[in-house]
């Protein structure tokens, strides 16, 4: 009798073994990259499902063991990117899902061009789709409480990097941003702006067009100060980005006469002041080159024709066409070079 029971009690302890091992021993491979999705609305079945077909585990009846015994079950699911680890256990991944410990996803704004540029962004990111995201981003109704409209919304936006959790809202993505474009523009950045006429989505809407003018660090405020001048003065404003913007066409290389006709808002040859919303996100370097400009006369500036990036800038109309003619020969000169290649 003894001797079954022992036998009894050893079989026990390698079935418990077994047991054991199959829930706290490697069980996850990654044949389709280490994150998993659980998408908002998810149930428990259909995440065991996606394991199993997606061959993070072998097995849906040890997932289905180990989750009872740590209390997953359907009202437990919790949308979200999570990372699993070649080896995981199925308590660790268990656990993992259980407790909603999913990756962060980081949002790095650089520099974008339009509504559409930052809606493709976080569409690629997040469980939202760019549609989604632009859906809020042309809503009137979403934008009000901000005090954005349609245009002005993307000065809200500062290049920056954003950390948020995969399943999170276009409207609590844009917030985020938002909160921390008010957190940039403080008393002294604002009164700056102030001092220039402008408020801060002006100096923003200023600022970018000077981040598409020049890299040149030490133009950026030159160039800002000219801008100003024509404002200050009631001229059209006549930056050449603009225009590529105005025909959301940012590959050309020269801007020329038959261009400058284009029906737009954004078109600054044809209509006064700034445009009515950024044409980029310009770097806070260059936000604080145009609210750190200081006083000149100039009212022109055009590319050196030595091609190092930098720009002369006059305050003389004819002064300014002379230069520009040198620079336009040597446009010239090399669009020659390159149509005899």
């Amino acid at each position: 009798m003894k001797k079954i029971i022992l036998v009894l009690f050893s079989i026990l302890c390698l079935l418990a073994g077994f047991a054991a091992w199959k829930m706290f021993g490697p069980a996850t491979s990654t044949p389709h990259g280490e994150f998993f999705y659980i998408k908002t609305g998810e149930h428990y079945s259909g995440v065991k499902d996606s394991l199993v077909n997606q061959r993070y585990i072998s097995s849906a009846w040890w997932f289905d063991k180990t989750a009872r015994l740590f209390g997953f079950s359907a009202d437990r699911v919790k949308a979200g990117r999570y990372k699993i680890n070649k080896g995981m256990s199925l308590f660790q991944l268990v656990r993992m899902l259980k407790n909603g410990r999913q990756t962060p996803v980081n949002l790095v704004i650089t520099k974008l061009r339009t509504k559409e540029d930052f809606a493709r962004k976080t569409g690629s990111l997040f469980e939202c789709d760019s549609m989604q995201m632009m859906a809020f981003l042309d809503n009137p109704d979403s934008l009000d409480r901000y005090g954005l409209d349609t245009n002005t919304v993307m000065t809200a936006i500062l290049p920056d990097t954003y950390t948020y959790f995969w399943n999170t809202t276009p409207s609590r993505i844009f917030k985020k941003i938002y909160e921390n474009s008010q957190l940039f523009w403080n008393e002294e950045r604002s009164e700056k702006a102030a001092n220039h006429g402008l408020t801060p989505a002006q100096a923003y809407i200023l600022a970018s067009i000077v981040e598409e003018e020049t890299n040149d660090k030490n133009d950026k405020p030159l160039i800002a100060s000219v801008y100003l001048n024509r404002l200050s003065r009631g001229m059209l404003l006549q930056a050449d980005p603009t225009i590529k913007f105005a025909l959301r066409n940012f590959t050309l290389k020269r801007i020329y006469q038959k261009y400058l006709s284009v029906e737009s808002p954004y078109n600054t040859y044809r209509n006064k002041g700034l445009p009515p919303g950024p044409i980029c996100t310009p770097s806070r370097q260059t936000i604080e080159a145009v609210l750190d400009s200081s006083g000149t006369d100039y009212l022109y500036f055009v590319a050196k024709s030595d091609l190092s990036g930098k720009h002369v800038f006059t305050s003389n109309y004819n002064d300014h066409l002379k230069y520009a003619k040198e620079y336009q020969q040597l446009l010239n000169k090399l669009d020659s070079s390159q149509q005899e290649k």
